[in-house]
């Protein structure tokens, strides 16, 4: 069962191909009812489409943040059914949030199959300009790839956006975000670091405090996420809505 408007055609060796995990890790997920079941076609074959992909990645970070299988089964749970891979791409955002960057070395063979398709040298290009990868140097034959961004710049690359717009938009992004980094950072030192600084010897205040710089940045980041939805929705609808 795939819940998004389009048509699921992966196979189970590509799902597991694109998602970097075993087709046997697919069908473990499968029976533990963790991935739906997938849409059956001709001939009895199994196809999958960008849920599929998206739940299994978001399975992949939640058993990366150290979650065992009985937890995950109840996050994914308490998740609404009918979720869009964008509604879970962005759960796997939120989850990914406070986890430590991490990048993956590829060679290009390995590239291309974890991204479902050859890519050309403009491909390349406009991947390496959104900080999806870093090219080989010299003597060098592999790429150094954040596989949390791969699926997001591979879908980007058949955007029917001038890549000059998208690379506009996201330094318009990359810029604002900066800002509003630097404006919590300096509400959090000014309004409570500093006032911690005054009661650090209080044993319950510096355990408190401990837990709130731990979790401070998912809900941060899920703060940002939600109102910038709700910003983009309203200024969408305004500017589409007046003509």
């Amino acid at each position: 069962m795939a819940t998004g408007t389009e048509e699921p055609t992966l196979t189970v060796d590509e799902l597991a191909a694109r998602a970097g995990v075993t087709v046997r890790t697919v069908r473990f997920y499968s029976t533990r009812g963790l991935l739906p079941p997938p849409v059956i076609g001709p001939r009895r074959v199994g196809h999958y489409g960008r849920d599929h992909l998206a739940r299994l990645a978001l399975i992949e970070e939640l058993q990366h943040q150290g979650m065992t299988l009985a937890a995950i089964e109840r996050y994914l749970e308490q998740l609404p059914p009918d979720l869009s891979a964008r509604d879970l791409a962005i759960h796997r955002a939120l989850v990914a949030s406070w986890a430590p960057d991490t990048t993956e070395d590829m060679t290009r063979a390995e590239l291309e199959r974890r991204a479902g398709r050859a890519l050309t040298e403009p491909d390349l290009d406009l991947l390496t300009a959104m900080a999806v990868l870093e090219r080989p140097g010299d003597g060098e034959d592999v790429f150094r790839v954040d596989p949390g961004l791969l699926r997001l710049g591979v879908e980007l690359l058949d955007v029917p956006i001038a890549h000059e717009t998208i690379l506009a938009a996201r330094t318009v992004l990359l810029e604002h975000t900066r800002s509003a980094a630097q404006e919590l950072t300096r509400l959090f030192r000014d309004e409570v670091w500093s006032p911690y600084r005054e009661r650090e010897a209080d044993p319950e205040h510096v355990s408190a405090m401990k837990s709130l710089s731990a979790h401070m940045q998912p809900m941060v980041v899920q703060a940002l996420l939600t109102a910038f939805q709700r910003s983009l929705k309203e200024e969408l609808r305004a500017a589409f809505t007046a003509r």
